[in-house]
């Protein structure tokens, strides 16, 4: 429930980022020192709390939005924010909806959100502040600068997890190929992991905020992020322990649930993923399946690397099998089983030396 709340309330922001018509409205309003109350969305739901105002239905633009905040009532816009509705509405909330706010246009602002779940801008006249209302939650939006400056840091932040991530990547990979791993590698792996998704999701609600003026940090933000997503579902698939309750996507999601707490214990994340080794056991031997490991062999279909891993059921037992052995499972045949060996064969002794480097 939270994070579908949390998702609608983006989509909110979406709206009112730089860049955009509604934003460019605001700012007017706000430069002419103006307050305003407005209303994203013309359903039934909005309709039954309009009182008096008049009519209007014409095509949005932020010069006649910044006109009709001259007006005492509330603007209702249409739900893309394409129209304007109606204007000098007196918006009449259920008055039992709690809220903490005290000014009477922020009162009404909130409790129209509480009430009916569509999206209501406040803008301050005296403070010149711009509040976006869903729901339970409001968001008080910043200068762009200070957004920009608060956005950056978290971007120099994942860059240093990142790199952390890929050393402990790197480790696992080659403890992997010399069937050394113990649960505590690979929770460790998944906890960097799930800690760089979680900074890269705190950027991409800045981004949002920051619409137009954010377009460089979303390059570089893709760019650290490349094939993350992608690597933790292998390393999940290779570990986890699948029945007829328990699946992939499970899995998937219950690590991206679990409290920071929880996720730094790594008893709590074993757990959570049912890791064949025990929660209590961080110590004890885990056999990757290979999904990785094949992953990173050049143009191989998914449908081949599970065959493959299905014939074989271990990383180890992989690696010992000949090319011959590989031609033999169903859709592989002698040319892919041949590149099949030789690449996971390098990628084996590329890994060993590593180590030693």
């Amino acid at each position: 429930m939270a994070a579908r709340r949390n998702k609608v309330l983006l989509e909110a922001l979406a709206i009112v980022a730089p860049g955009r018509p509604l934003r460019e409205g605001l700012d007017r309003i706000i430069k002419a020192q103006m307050g305003a109350l407005i209303v994203v969305g013309d359903g039934p739901e909005v309709l039954n709390i309009c009182s008096g105002g008049f009519l209007l239905d014409a095509a949005f633009s932020p010069q006649r939005l910044s006109e009709l905040a001259k007006t005492d009532g509330a603007i209702i816009l249409a739900a893309d924010a394409s129209r304007i509705a109606r204007a000098n509405v007196h918006l009449v909330p259920n008055p039992n909806t709690p809220t903490t706010e005290t000014g009477t246009r922020h009162r009404t602002a909130e409790r129209v959100a509480r009430s009916i779940g569509v999206p209501v801008i406040s803008v301050s006249e005296d403070m010149a502040v711009l509040t976006v209302y869903m729901h339970d939650t409001k968001h008080q939006l910043e200068p762009i600068p200070a957004v920009l400056s608060r956005c950056n840091q978290a971007l120099q932040t994942l860059e240093r997890y990142k790199q952390r991530l890929n050393e402990v990547a790197s480790n696992l990979f080659t403890l992997e190929v010399e069937d050394l791993v113990a649960v505590r590698d690979v929770v460790t792996l998944l906890q960097r992991t799930e800690i760089v998704a979680r900074i890269a999701e705190e950027i991409e609600r800045y981004l949002v905020e920051l619409g137009a003026d954010g377009r460089l940090v979303e390059l570089q933000l893709r760019e650290l992020m490349a094939g993350v997503e992608d690597d933790r579902r292998l390393v999940v698939l290779d570990y986890f322990q699948p029945d007829a309750s328990w699946n992939l996507e499970q899995a998937m999601e219950t690590l991206s649930d679990l409290e920071m707490e929880e996720l730094l214990d790594t008893e709590a994340v074993a757990e959570a993923l049912h890791l064949s080794g025990g929660a209590k056991d961080t110590d004890g031997s885990l056999s990757p399946r290979g999904h990785r490991m094949l992953a990173k062999v050049p143009r191989l279909p998914e449908a081949i690397a599970t065959n493959v891993v299905e014939r074989f059921g271990t990383l180890d037992r992989l690696l010992r099998a000949s090319a011959a052995d590989l031609a033999a499972v169903d859709g592989v045949g002698d040319t892919w089983a041949s590149t099949i060996k030789d690449s996971l064969n390098h990628l084996a002794e590329t890994s060993i030396l590593d180590r030693f480097n």
